[in-house]
């Protein structure tokens, strides 16, 4: 057969490839050798493991683990290892990998038995459990054992799931309606994962597995450090928080997308959004009832998060909850104090850096909080963003005996903004969409994803932005989260979970239509194309059930139709 020609993007160069050519070959062939390993390539913007096999003339570009798909592919691939290893010495209970924490992924072990309400029992663990599944993923490295794929017929994968104790996968599957699923084997134990996987164990160099609350940590490095695992910061009020979520789950009756999608398929979605509504309620109220407790000292609500957490509707859902107990919400806006345009820092780029602390003119802000607290009157800024100055607009406020301001912007949490006023003074809440819910009992969702379909629906709806602009600016959001957001976020007094159980399904009505819009040869097309395999496996809502969510709620923030001013 005539060779067939390959671009490799990271050479800049074309290549001559036999049909049938693996992507590790070429690899080879091309002498690319970056500065961390290659893990997987993207081949005509769709992600591919090194096994992979090239049949037609294709664009080719490597990537490692500073990419994050290349990351994603780690990751996977040591979950694998992990399930195999909980498998092998452990066969008598469940591994679940049920959410990401800043030091890695947290997992438990669950009987096979569930209570009588059907919640799998959880399985206590000591450092002896620990350090054999440690050893055991060792063993499985250090083998250097390929990951195998291979499609099988549905029917078939169903029930290789159900007799390794995967139920939700099971069920997941069993609803999708597809003729075929990809399986992958390590060592002859079979499993489904929602992407490539790398060559084989040997690839996996750095990682750690450490106890943690019932469970463990499986710990990777940064996206930024592919060498080094970062020192352990547990985050106990966030692992709360996602504690909580899973509570909730079990209070629905839905453990994983499975269960959802079966609810839905019933006609049970008017029934699980009152539920998550009424959840959601209840916690508002909480939150009011906690500043109620304390207004005798505390004047001044920061309310922070990362990008589409549904900040502004928790702020204006607090306040009502406050006004219900007799307290006069006053909103003051964060983004009125920034400093001149010219004496804004820049980033690596040379570009103004808004998102960092250096933006704000911290010093202003606290001595009108400061006077404000002592009973004086102040006039109240404008920002002028065309202009980038600050302007007076002669509107004044003081602030009387059940006046409590509120003020919602990314660096709520960070101390540095309001460290000349009393501390007893504040109180912190952090919002953020933590879901807990899971594809099945060992892929989780990431909460960033589900934040970026929030965002990409919201930006589209209300703002005419196409999905690839926001797919594309994604990234640099990411990295300003990481930075001003995420290392505070335990400096909250509470933490306000806007994750509600419905949204997936709700969100892929409006979501897959946008992404099945960015052509093929976009640059956002890599991340569209994993989104869209990541929504096929969600039942959608339908208009009729859609119509019933409450004009209030956090996902009217997103999707229109609320009663809020924004």
């Amino acid at each position: 057969m005539a060779a067939i020609k390959v671009f490799c993007e990271n050479t800049n160069s074309t290549f001559d490839c036999e049909p049938g050519t693996r992507l590790s070959d070429l690899l080879r062939k091309t002498g690319y050798v970056p500065d961390y390993p290659v893990l997987a390539a993207i081949v005509d913007n769709q992600l591919k493991e090194l096994s992979y096999e090239i049949y037609v003339a294709n664009h080719v570009r490597f990537i490692d683990y500073s990419h994050p798909d290349g990351q994603r592919t780690y990751i996977r691939s040591l979950n694998f290892v992990v399930q195999k290893a909980v498998a092998d010495i452990y066969p008598q209970y469940s591994l679940v990998i049920d959410y990401n924490l800043q030091n890695g992924m947290y997992a438990e072990l669950r009987e096979l038995d569930r209570d009588e309400d059907g919640t799998p029992k959880e399985v206590p663990l000591s450092g002896k459990e620990i350090e054999a599944i440690v050893k055991r993923v060792k063993q499985l490295i250090d083998e250097d054992l390929p990951f195998t794929r291979h499609k099988i017929r549905t029917e078939e994968a169903v029930k290789m799931f159900r007799r390794n104790n995967r139920n939700e996968k099971a069920l997941l599957h069993e609803l999708r309606g597809k003729f075929f699923t990809t399986v992958y084997f390590l060592d002859g134990y079979p499993d489904h994962y929602y992407g490539p996987l790398l060559e084989s164990t040997g690839a996996i160099t750095v990682w750690d597995i450490e106890f943690f609350s019932r469970g463990f940590l499986i710990k990777t490095p940064p996206v930024t450090k592919p060498y080094q695992l970062v020192r352990s910061a547990y985050q106990y009020k966030l692992f709360d928080v996602f504690k909580e979520y899973s509570d909730w789950c079990s209070i629905l009756g839905v453990s994983g997308v499975g269960m959802l999608n079966a609810a839905i398929q019933r006609g049970k979605a008017r029934e699980l959004i009152q539920i998550s509504e009424a959840l959601h309620e209840r916690k508002y109220a909480l939150i009011a009832d906690e500043i109620f407790k304390r207004r005798d000292k505390v004047k001044l609500v920061l309310i922070a998060g990362p990008s589409s957490s549904g900040k502004t509707t928790t702020s204006k859902r607090v306040a009502l909850q406050a006004k219900v107990l007799g307290l006069n919400p006053v909103v003051i806006e964060m983004d009125n104090y920034f400093v001149d345009r010219e004496k804004t820092p820049l980033d690596a780029d040379g570009h103004y850096d808004f998102e960092s602390l250096g933006a704000m003119d911290t010093e202003f802000l606290n001595k009108q909080l400061n006077e404000l607290f002592e009973g004086k009157t102040i006039e109240l800024p404008k920002f002028d963003f065309s202009e980038g100055r600050r302007t007076f607009t002669g509107r004044t406020l003081t602030l009387g005996e059940k006046d409590i301001l509120i003020m919602e912007g990314i660096h709520g949490l960070n101390p540095a903004l309001t460290n000349h006023i009393p501390q007893e003074r504040i109180f912190r809440i952090y919002a953020s969409a933590l879901t807990s819910l899971s594809l099945d009992e060992n892929n989780n969702i990431s909460t960033s994803d589900s934040r970026l379909i929030r965002r990409m629906v919201r930006d589209n709806s209300s703002r005419g932005m196409r999905p690839e602009e926001t797919i594309l600016r994604w990234p640099s959001v990411r990295r300003g989260e990481i930075t001003n957001i995420f290392p505070y976020q335990e400096n909250a007094d509470i933490m306000f979970n806007s994750a509600l159980i419905y949204e997936l399904p709700l969100l892929k009505y409006y979501a897959e239509p946008l992404l099945r819009r960015i052509p093929a040869n976009s640059p956002a097309s890599t991340e569209s194309i994993r989104l869209l395999k990541f929504l096929s496996y969600i039942t959608e809502l339908q208009p009729s059930e859609i119509s019933i969510i409450p004009p209030t709620s956090v996902m009217r923030e997103f999707i229109g139709g609320s009663s809020f001013d924004y």
